[in-house]
């Protein structure tokens, strides 16, 4: 049987969508790992971009070679696997990949989850580092002289979470080997729990931080959208003192550099402040995940990055905003400015149609004495002509008085010499409308 097709009863054959499995697959793509505590996790988030995927592979595919284990797919995005003394997982993300180490903590209480991942395939890691994170996960309580040593006596924040059967604590700052630090304490979570804790945290850490990665150019943007304004309001000022087609040419040439300058702003923030808005939202599901718990005299999570992270993204979305106004802004003074100049355009055709109408009069005059006069002319040629008459009908013996039948024969002829020019004229206005 084909792949294609599937046989649902003897004898039929349904096909089957290309991309079936992969869909049912992606409800179990980047599952929790299950973490049995004590044990110890790091963590890196690195910035690869979008055409990182394939360096990443590389190495992944390398420290498997090392350790005789089956590497991924070429085409795979997620893999988790056991290399004796430590576990590896790895994630790719659109533009970001994650390295989560996890080593059990067994009579070694003290060290970190990179003992026995060689340090120069560490050192070849792709990308910016944004995360580089200690977690530790214990099942016993820890005195608050260990947990200072841990934090090295930085404030930290915590809260009892998973329904008071972990403790969590942080400091949201990196210590003296450039590592963030987060203690667990198992109070009661199983395997499976404990991972979908820790990754949850994970998840926090990271997204948090690359949420944060739109501020400094928010910040970086502020002063140059404050020149745009400051401009847009200098070129609105202008209008009022418009006085000649020259001035508007040039207002909105000024307009349309204006204009430009917004749209390329907006391009270049636009992807950035995305991003930063989809990890804010990310880290706030995380954080209603948790289901936090107040402990008596510490900030918890949520209380700390409200607080600190929010005016953050707030100061991104205010930029975003205030570029989504700018260009609406130039968008209706360029549309008054496109009135203004259309309402003078008007106002000149109104003028060339007014002189159009005056010539047009003074050549309907004009074509009305020529006329006259042509009727005049030909009615003179014509005379000549009958005077010729009248003269061969004196000479053939009829008694006709010339200047008395010449004389009585103007009237008649001007009449149908104008006659025939009107019917003319009649003839060929007909055809025109025609």
């Amino acid at each position: 049987m084909s792949n294609a097709h599937l046989s649902i009863v003897e004898g039929l054959q349904l096909e089957v969508h290309p991309g079936r499995v992969e869909m049912y697959e992606e409800l179990h793509n980047r599952p929790s790992p299950l973490v049995e505590s004590p044990c110890f996790i790091t963590h890196f988030a690195l910035l690869t971009g979008e055409q990182g995927h394939q360096q990443d592979w590389a190495m992944v595919n390398e420290l498997c070679q090392r350790f005789g284990v089956n590497p991924p797919g070429v085409k795979a995005t997620c893999f988790y696997q056991t290399f004796g003394g430590f576990e590896l997982r790895w994630e790719r993300h659109t533009e970001f990949s994650t390295f989560t180490f996890i080593r059990p903590m067994e009579t070694d209480a003290e060290g970190d989850a990179l003992s026995f991942v060689p340090k120069e395939w560490l050192k070849k890691l792709p990308g910016q580092l944004v995360v580089a994170l200690h977690m530790q996960v214990r099942n016993e309580e820890w005195t608050p002289q260990a947990e200072q040593h841990f934090f090295e006596n930085q404030r930290v924040a915590g809260s009892q979470v998973a329904n008071n059967k972990a403790k969590v604590l942080t400091s949201f700052r990196l210590h003296s080997d450039g590592f963030g630090r987060f203690l667990v304490l198992n109070m009661g979570l199983n395997n499976y729990q404990t991972g979908r804790l820790v990754q949850r945290l994970l998840e926090l850490e990271t997204y948090r931080l690359l949420a944060l990665l739109g501020l400094p150019l928010a910040r970086g943007m502020s002063s140059e959208v404050s020149a745009m304004e400051a401009q847009l309001t200098n070129l609105n000022h202008q209008i009022t003192q418009i006085r000649n087609e020259a001035d508007e040419r040039i207002m909105l040439h000024d307009l349309s550099v204006l204009a430009a300058q917004v749209e390329q702003c907006r391009s270049d923030t636009n992807y950035r402040f995305a991003a930063t808005f989809a990890y804010h939202d990310i880290v706030s599901k995380r954080l209603d995940k948790v289901f936090e718990q107040h402990i008596s005299g510490l900030q918890t999570m949520r209380e700390f990055l409200e607080r600190r992270l929010g005016p953050g993204i707030k100061t991104c979305y205010a930029v975003r905003d205030r570029l989504e106004d700018l260009s609406r802004r130039i968008h209706r003074t360029t549309s008054l400015l496109r009135t203004r100049v259309e309402v003078s355009i008007e106002s000149q055709n109104q003028k060339l149609l007014t002189s159009m109408d005056r010539r047009s009069s003074l050549q309907l005059r004009l074509q009305q004495t020529v006329e006259g006069l042509s009727v005049v002319a030909i009615a003179y040629y014509m005379m000549g002509l009958l005077g010729y008459v009248f003269e061969a009908l004196a000479a053939m013996g009829l008694h006709i008085n010339k200047p008395v039948y010449t004389g009585l024969s103007v009237p008649l002829v001007l009449f149908l010499v104008w006659w025939g020019v009107h019917r003319v004229k009649v003839r060929i206005s007909r055809s025109d409308a025609s």
